[in-house]
């Protein structure tokens, strides 16, 4: 494709709004308009973009190439799959859907058709992961924070469906191997869904990773941990900022190993630019997204049972 590709951005509310600023200055992309429900802020977005704004998706509809879809969580099928049955490439924020088997047809739509489904799981793009991922040798245990203020966007699902499945993803991509057991406890303080909850999985090669996830903390913590024979790994996603140690040989004199290491220069990025732009490319170039839509469902679908787990052990 040599033309720019033609891209809207659906729901610019605390996301869509900043895929329209990337997008909009992004090479070899036209921006062609943002839609939201509210029109007060499609205009100040759109404006802010110099670009059109609409309330309707439909109004995109023969404009774009692609679209990226920032709505709530509940409308995630619906706005989708109708730009998938139209031919329209589509990434959507996290989750994926609200189900297993919303996730499924939104899956099966774009094979379907032959269009690009990607998801955006933008902790896959942040490049301190990237720069973790070359350092890892099978980790044995892995353990992850994501502690946040309570929100006033996504309270219409759980924390695991809103922060945790970030790492979900993370470790998903890292371990290559399915759990054989999940333990979970979840508790709904501040809402009538799961505000903290913490999960342990134990995965077939022997992998053990624990999971934290708040919304309801006063500090804001996004670190995740890596223990591998002979080393550590330490993952500040904010920060995107490494730590990693490992044994030496013994210094002179001395009957013990030496610990070597500290931080790690990682190339500092915004996670969300390389994301959009991954899924500009895997349009363009016809290949598969950074997180593919089998990718989304798998975490979606870990994270529904750990929902469960949680439910029964209230029961």
């Amino acid at each position: 494709m040599s033309a720019p590709l033609r891209v809207g951005v659906v729901g610019v509310g605390h996301l869509g709004r900043h895929h329209a600023r990337l997008l909009s200055t992004m090479p070899g992309v036209t921006l062609v308009g943002v839609v939201d429900q509210s029109e007060a802020r499609a205009q100040e977005i759109a404006a802010a973009a110099s670009t059109i704004a609409f309330t309707d998706p439909r109004a995109l509809d023969g404009q774009v190439d692609a679209v990226t879809v920032a709505v709530p969580t509940e409308a995630h099928l619906d706005v989708a799959l109708g730009f998938i049955e139209r031919g329209v490439h589509v990434l959507v924020e996290k989750p994926l859907a609200r189900t297993v088997e919303e996730a499924d047809r939104l899956v099966n739509a774009a094979a379907t058709r032959g269009v690009t489904l990607a998801v955006g799981h933008t902790e896959r793009f942040n490049p301190a992961i990237d720069a973790a991922r070359a350092l890892l040798r099978g980790p044995r245990f892995i353990e992850a924070h994501r502690l946040g203020t309570f929100p006033e966007r996504s309270l219409d699902i759980d924390v695991v469906f809103d922060l945790m499945i970030h790492d979900l993803d993370i470790v998903l991509s890292i371990v290559g191997e399915p759990t054989v057991s999940v333990e979970a406890v979840g508790v709904p303080v501040l809402t009538p869904r799961i505000d903290i909850a913490n999960v342990r999985l134990r995965f077939a090669g022997g992998c053990i990773a624990n999971l934290t996830a708040s919304r309801i903390s006063r500090d804001r913590i996004r670190k995740i941990r890596f223990f591998q024979p002979q080393a550590y790994l330490s993952v500040d996603y904010a920060a995107q900022e490494i730590e990693h140690w490992t044994l030496g040989p013994p210094e002179a004199g001395s009957p013990r190993p030496s610990i070597l290491g500290g931080k790690v220069e990682v190339a500092k990025d915004e996670p969300l630019r390389r994301e959009l732009e991954d899924f500009v490319g895997a349009v363009r170039e016809r290949r598969a997204p950074g997180v593919t839509g089998e990718a989304g469902r798998e975490a979606l679908r870990l994270a529904a049972v750990i929902i469960e787990r949680m439910q029964h052990g209230q029961r």
